[in-house]
């Protein structure tokens, strides 16, 4: 199995290093991308160690221990045991790739999108 996209069904986005996003910091607008290098926790879905949110390297400030003590990368929420920031809407350029490129043809047919 590869990284390069996923779905999480915790935030209701796609996820992946193939994805571009926005850091998810409410005052950022650095382009990353969803993968492991950038997600709150070290670990999709948000668990254990944090939100699941993704962050620029600015705005991973802390860090947690995950289920096998390993310490993880976190936003400033998760290191302070806060509840998370809300999660940012998908970047322009992922919109526009799956609104046009073939490879979502049959995903854009199921979904009733044109």
């Amino acid at each position: 199995m590869g990284w390069s996209l996923g779905f999480d069904s915790t935030w209701q986005r796609d996820i992946g290093y193939g994805v571009p996003a926005y850091c998810d910091h409410p005052k950022c607008k650095t382009k990353i991308d969803r993968g492991l290098s950038y997600v709150c926790g070290g670990h999709p879905y948000g668990e254990p160690a944090g939100c699941g949110l993704y962050f620029c390297a600015e705005h991973l400030v802390g860090s947690r221990p995950d289920e096998d003590g390993v310490y993880q990368p976190v936003c400033a929420r998760c290191k302070h045991y806060k509840p998370p920031y809300k999660a940012k809407p998908d970047h322009p350029e992922w919109i526009h790739h799956k609104a046009t490129d073939e490879s979502w043809a049959e995903w854009r047919k199921e979904n009733g999108i044109k």
